[in-house]
C-alpha cells in the first residue's frame, strides 16, 4: 500500500502545482488589464480557485486515472517518463491559452471560447495576425517560455522504490475502493461541487460585480465549456404570448408619411470607432462631418466584435448570445433585414469589406442576408495596398468603393466595412509621420481612417449620385483601451458615434439625445427613405418615442432605458444605476429603487423571451 499512497500523493502534488500556475496567470490577467477592473475582493480570488480546481480536475481526470489505477505497471520508470511529460505538455497547453486573454480581453471583453481562440471565420488572415500578436507583444511568449521551463522543473518526479508484488486480496480491494473514491473526488471538483447542475460559465458572476466575471474564470474553464459545442439558446417562459406581447412586440410597421424617396443609401462601419476617439483631435473630418448630420449622442453598439455589427446594424438583429450569430447554429435562419426589403423595392444591393474573402465569414452571411454582390480583397482592383495582414489599406479600398458605385444602378444600398484601425493599426508607409500619435496604440490608425474617409468624401462629391444619397454612419465596436474612466464601464464600453447624413438635405442635421443602438439602424432608414413595410426588428425608428437600448457581454444582458442601466443575468438583476447622473456606475440603487428595478427588468425578460423564442423556432420573418 505504501507504493499506492506514494503514486497518489504524486498526483495531488502535480495538481497543487498546477492550482499555482492558474493563481499565477489570474494575477498575471489582472496587471495586464488592471484599468478593467475596481473594488477587488477576496469572494473574487476564492471564486476564481473555485473554477481553477474545475477545469484543472477536467484536463487531469485522464492523468488521475493513471495515477489512482491498481497495479505495479505503474511503477515502472518509462511508464511514469510518460506520464510526466503527458502531464506536462497537455497542462501546458490550456495554462498558455490564459496568454492569449492578457491582451485579447481589452478588444473582447471577454474570456475566450473555442471558437475565438480557433479563429474561426478568420482562417485566412490567422497568419499575418499571429505573426503580429508575437511581434507586438513580444512580451508574452517570453513569460510563456520562462514558466514553461520552471513549470517542468518544478514538476514533482517519481521516486524509484522497490516494487511490491500485491498478494493480499484485501490490499486490492482497498486499492480498488480508494481508486473509486479519489476518481470520484477528482470529478466533484470537475462538475464544480454537489450542486444540481455542473458549475458553468455565468456563475461566475455571483463572485463579484458585474464587471468581475472575466477574473473570476480562466481561459482553460470557458474552451472547455464551448468545445466542440453549438450554443443552443433556452426559451425561458416569463410571460404568457399576450402578456409578452403587450410588453415588448418585435413586429415594427413603418409607415412614412411620404412616398418612396428612391434615395441610395451607403452605409459605412468604422472599425473600433468608439466614441472616445471621436472629437479628441484624431477625426478632424468625421468631427465636421457630424455637426452637418443628425447625430446620436447616446449612441451604442450591440456587441463587442466586428463579427456582431453586421447582423446588428444590417437585420436588426442584436448579439444576445456568447457566440456571434454568424457563427452560430441559428446563422441559416431567415432574415428579412436591409438587402432582402431594398431589393424589392428595386434597389441594387452590394457588401464591400477589404479584409480576405471569407473573412469573420461576412460573405457567407451576405448570401443569407440576400446582398446581390460581396466585394472583399480578391474582388479589389487598383494600386497594390495590401496591408500584409487584413487586406486592402482603407484609402484605395474607399477609392475602389466609390468607383464601383458608380457602376450601379440607382437606387443602390451598399455598406462598406473598414479595416485599417484594426489591430496591429498598420498605416501606409508613407504616412508614417503624417498623423497625430494620440495618446493610445489606435489613435494613429483612426487619423489615417478619417484621413481615408476625406478623401472618399472628395471623390463621392463629384459623382452624380452623391446628392441623391443617404450615407449612415455607425462604429462596429468599441476600441480596446479607452483613456477616460466613463468608457470603462458596462455602458461606456459601448458607446459609439453613430450619425445619418444627408447631403440633399442640410436642414436635417441635430443632437438627438435619445438612447440609440445599431439594431435602430435598419428601422430608421426605412423609414427615411418612406419604405412603407411590416418587419421584425428588436430596435425601433428614429422618429419613435421609444428609448431603449439592449446588448449582452460575458453572460450578462443589459439594458439601457431613459436614464437607468440595468444590468440582469437571466434569472436576477445584479445592478441599476443613473447612468447620466453617475457616469461611473459607483451607486447601485436596485435596493433603493425596487420599482424602477422591476419595471425595467419586465421589459428586458419579455425582449428576451421573443428573440430566443423567435431565434429557436426561426420566426424572424412575418410570414
Amino acid at each position: 500500500m505504501q507504493n499506492y499512497f506514494s503514486s497518489v500523493k504524486l498526483f495531488f502534488k502535480r495538481f497543487l502545482l498546477v492550482i499555482l500556475i492558474y493563481q499565477l496567470c489570474r494575477i498575471l490577467f489582472l496587471l495586464f488589464n488592471t484599468n478593467s477592473f475596481t473594488g477587488l475582493s477576496i469572494k473574487t480570488f476564492l471564486g476564481g480557485l473555485h473554477f481553477d480546481l474545475s477545469a484543472i480536475a477536467y484536463i487531469n481526470i485522464l492523468f488521475a486515472f493513471l495515477h489512482f489505477l491498481p497495479g505495479n505497471f505503474k511503477y515502472k520508470p518509462g511508464f511514469q517518463k510518460g506520464l510526466k511529460i503527458g502531464f506536462f505538455v497537455v497542462n501546458l497547453v490550456f495554462i498558455l491559452t490564459n496568454f492569449v486573454d492578457f491582451e485579447y480581453y481589452k478588444f473582447t471583453g471577454r474570456r475566450s471560447s473555442f471558437g475565438m481562440i480557433t479563429a474561426s471565420g478568420m482562417e485566412n488572415e490567422i497568419g499575418g495576425l499571429i505573426l503580429s500578436f508575437l511581434t507586438e507583444f513580444w512580451y508574452l511568449p517570453l513569460i510563456a517560455f520562462t514558466l514553461s521551463i520552471l513549470f517542468w522543473k518544478a514538476i514533482p518526479n517519481f521516486k524509484n522504490i522497490q516494487i511490491e508484488i500485491e498478494k493480499n486480496k484485501f490490499t486490492i480491494v482497498k486499492q480498488l475502493c480508494l481508486f473509486v473514491l479519489l476518481l470520484g473526488f477528482v470529478f466533484i471538483l470537475g462538475r464544480g461541487g454537489f450542486q444540481k447542475k455542473p458549475l458553468k460559465v455565468v456563475d461566475a458572476v455571483n463572485y463579484g460585480s458585474i464587471n468581475q466575471s472575466a477574473l473570476v474564470l480562466n481561459t482553460p474553464f470557458c474552451i472547455l465549456k464551448t468545445i466542440g459545442k453549438k450554443e443552443t439558446l433556452q426559451s425561458p417562459k416569463y410571460f404568457d404570448d399576450k402578456t409578452l406581447n403587450q410588453i415588448f412586440n418585435p413586429i415594427v410597421e413603418i409607415n412614412p408619411e411620404y412616398n418612396p424617396t428612391n434615395k441610395n443609401v451607403v452605409i459605412i462601419i468604422l472599425e473600433s470607432f468608439g466614441k472616445e476617439n471621436i472629437n479628441i483631435g484624431q477625426t478632424p473630418f468625421l468631427d465636421s462631418l457630424i455637426t452637418k448630420s443628425y447625430y446620436f449622442k447616446n449612441g451604442f453598439a450591440n456587441g463587442k466584435l466586428s463579427i456582431d455589427a453586421v447582423p446588428s446594424t444590417l437585420s436588426s438583429i442584436p448579439s444576445m448570445m456568447n457566440q456571434s450569430i454568424i457563427t452560430s447554429s441559428y446563422s441559416v435562419n431567415e432574415v428579412y433585414g436591409l438587402p432582402k426589403i431594398m431589393k424589392a423595392n428595386g434597389y441594387n444591393t452590394s457588401f464591400f469589406h477589404g479584409a480576405f474573402n471569407g473573412s469573420q465569414n461576412f460573405d457567407q452571411y451576405c448570401k443569407v442576408a440576400g446582398f446581390d454582390a460581396y466585394y472583399g480583397k480578391n474582388e479589389y482592383v487598383g494600386p497594390e495596398a495590401f496591408d500584409g495582414r487584413w487586406g486592402i489599406f482603407d484609402e484605395e479600398f474607399m477609392q475602389y468603393f466609390c468607383a464601383k458605385m458608380n457602376s450601379f444602378k440607382q437606387p443602390f444600398f451598399s455598406t462598406l466595412f473598414t479595416i485599417s484601425s484594426h489591430n496591429p493599426y498598420i498605416i501606409p508607409e508613407k504616412y508614417k509621420i503624417k498623423f497625430p500619435k494620440g495618446s493610445t496604440k489606435i489613435h494613429e490608425s483612426i487619423a489615417y481612417s478619417d484621413y481615408a474617409l476625406r478623401q472618399f468624401f472628395k471623390s463621392a462629391k463629384k459623382q452624380d449620385w452623391y446628392n441623391n444619397t443617404l450615407f449612415v454612419f455607425t462604429s462596429d465596436h468599441t476600441s480596446s483601451e479607452p483613456t477616460a474612466a466613463k468608457f470603462k464601464t458596462n455602458v461606456g464600453k459601448f458607446n459609439i458615434p453613430i450619425f445619418f447624413y444627408d447631403p440633399s438635405k442640410p436642414s436635417f442635421k441635430g443632437v438627438d439625445e435619445k438612447n440609440f443602438q445599431q439594431i435602430d439602424i435598419m428601422p430608421s432608414i426605412l423609414d427615411y427613405v418612406g419604405i412603407k413595410t411590416k418587419i421584425i426588428s428588436y430596435g425601433k425608428s428614429y422618429k419613435s418615442d421609444k428609448d431603449f437600448v439592449v446588448y449582452y457581454l460575458d453572460n450578462i444582458y443589459h439594458l439601457v432605458k431613459g436614464d437607468y442601466y440595468l444590468a440582469f443575468d437571466g434569472t436576477k438583476s445584479l445592478g441599476l444605476y443613473n447612468f447620466k447622473k453617475d457616469e461611473l456606475l459607483k451607486h447601485n440603487l436596485l435596493k433603493s429603487d425596487k420599482e424602477k428595478t422591476q419595471k425595467l427588468e419586465q421589459f428586458l425578460k419579455a425582449y428576451i423571451q421573443s428573440f430566443n423564442e423567435r431565434m429557436i423556432s426561426n420566426e424572424l420573418v412575418i410570414k
